[in-house]
Formats: C-alpha cells, sequence, structure tokens
C-alpha cells in the first residue's frame, strides 16, 4: 500500500508522519500492493481530524475521525476502516470478481454480523432540467434540502450538490 500523507492548518512533524504510516500500514494485510492510501491530518478549532480515503477498483473507503489528540485519532481511523471491511466483507465476497485488490482471507468476520439488507423505503422520480450550478444550489436552499440532482447546463451531465458541514457547498460530477 502507498500512503500519501498531507497537512491543513498544521506542521507536520516526522515523529506524527511515521506513526500515520505505522498505524496505517495495519491495513496492508486487506488490500494488495497496487493500492494507494490518502491521508489528511489537519486541526480545526483545536480539534484534531484525521481523513483517511482508499480507492480500490471504482470504489472507496473513507474515514473521518475527530480528537483532542491526533494520535487517538488516527488510532480510531485505522480502527474504523478495519470495521468498514469486515462489516462489508460478506458482501465483497459475493462480488469478489471486481475486488481482487482485497486479501479476503485476512479479514476476520464480525461478531455481532448482522445481514445488512439494504432496503429502498421510498423512491422518486422527478424531471431535470438544465440549470448552472448557482441555480441548482439556490433551488436546494429554497427546497431546504441538502443535496440536489440537476442536469448541468453548462456540460449537460447529471450533478449533485450539497451542503457541506463546513456551510460550504460540494459538487459531485461523474467521471467516465
Amino acid at each position: 500500500m502507498k500512503i500519501s500523507i498531507y497537512s491543513k492548518n498544521m506542521q507536520l512533524t516526522d515523529a506524527l508522519r511515521e506513526a500515520a504510516i505505522k498505524k496505517l500500514r495495519r491495513l496492508d494485510k486487506f488490500f494488495q500492493q497496487d493500492i494507494e492510501a490518502k491521508v489528511v491530518l489537519s486541526i480545526e478549532k483545536k480539534i484534531h481530524k484525521v481523513e483517511v480515503t482508499i480507492p480500490f477498483n471504482g470504489r472507496i473507503v473513507r474515514v473521518e475521525e475527530y480528537s483532542d489528540d491526533m494520535y487517538n485519532a488516527l488510532d480510531e481511523a485505522v480502527e474504523s476502516l478495519e470495521q468498514q471491511i469486515r462489516k462489508f466483507k460478506t458482501k465483497l465476497q459475493n462480488k469478489r470478481h471486481a475486488y481482487e485488490s482485497i486479501k479476503f482471507e485476512n479479514i476476520e468476520p464480525l461478531d455481532d454480523e448482522e445481514d445488512d439488507e439494504f432496503k429502498v423505503v421510498k423512491t422518486k422520480r422527478f424531471a431535470i432540467k438544465p440549470m448552472n450550478i448557482e441555480e441548482a444550489i439556490l433551488q436546494m436552499d429554497l427546497l431546504k434540502h441538502n443535496f440536489f440532482v440537476f442536469l448541468n447546463a453548462d456540460t449537460e451531465e447529471v450533478n449533485v450538490v450539497y451542503k457541506r458541514k463546513d456551510e460550504n457547498y460540494g459538487l459531485i460530477e461523474p467521471e467516465l
């Protein structure tokens, strides 16, 4: 696994970099060598935040953990990633042909394994009208939703705008 570490609003020390790499190496047993993990360490309002993103075979495993100590946040992030991988082991194994990147023999099942069937409880259909990003954000705010699906008039692709925790907006664009 290749690990890239970045920092925001803080100085990344060698000791912190080495600790992050050591802790994330625990995940090596779950993935093949060609997997890349991106780690962002940051401090926001005296809260230490660790974001880890691991893309593999068109899928993404991602966690965000917060703590008053960066080392604790790192521990919690690695633990959360292990839990995510264990939780979805069965579902991933059933589609094994699409997940050659994962070493299933190294994933222990969760003790409290429950049958997590995804259940769609509502289906909604609506017409998608072409609009620019600003119009989509305005429409989302008017509806008091935290996301909005629209046809981007500039790119002619379906996009999603969403409200972030930091009160800013995000845009999701398809990548083909």
